[in-house]
């Protein structure tokens, strides 16, 4: 039985070097799963705007706005798919470890481009529907929330 005073692991697992490996990259994939899914039908709903009879009402402003998120909601995609491509071409190759640390930062700069994109897409349709003040103070409140949800309050709690 250990002393109250001694320092605690912080992680208590019994697992080797291996088995975090394995048990992290399927957390992550997991993770990864609900996030792509999530940039792939903004993506998908994005392709179809061009196609629609409104879209050639677009400003110029606003369809400059528009090819910014479709590149941002492309830029999330291949972030967050580019794990599962790297897993696939370096399978029982013995780079585990490395493709966790590489995924995790791929992940990390996915979910930054999916919160983008989300803000330019909410941007691209207040400004159509409303514009001005408005469509300005929706954006920065959408963007706000996910800088916080997403990064300033797990950064906050990590320290």
């Amino acid at each position: 039985m250990a002393d109250e005073g001694e320092a605690k692991s912080a992680d208590p697992r019994d697992e080797s070097e291996e088995e975090r490996a394995d048990r992290n990259l399927g957390e992550l994939l997991q993770e990864l799963r609900v996030a792509g899914l999530g940039v792939q039908v903004l993506f998908g709903f994005l392709l179809s705007l061009p196609f629609t009879n409104r879209f050639t009402h677009l400003s110029p402003g606003q369809r400059n706005l528009y090819l910014a998120t479709i590149v941002l909601a492309a830029v999330a995609t291949a972030l967050l798919l580019g794990p599962v491509a790297y897993h696939r071409l370096v399978f029982r190759q013995g780079e585990k470890e490395r493709l966790v640390r590489a995924a995790n930062v791929m992940a990390i700069a996915g979910l930054a481009a999916v919160g983008l994109a989300v803000s330019a897409a909410i941007l691209l349709v207040t400004d159509y529907v409303s514009s001005g003040l408005t469509a300005a103070l929706i954006t920065a409140f959408v963007t706000l929330l996910f800088a916080g949800l997403w990064f300033a309050l797990p950064l906050a709690r990590r320290r």
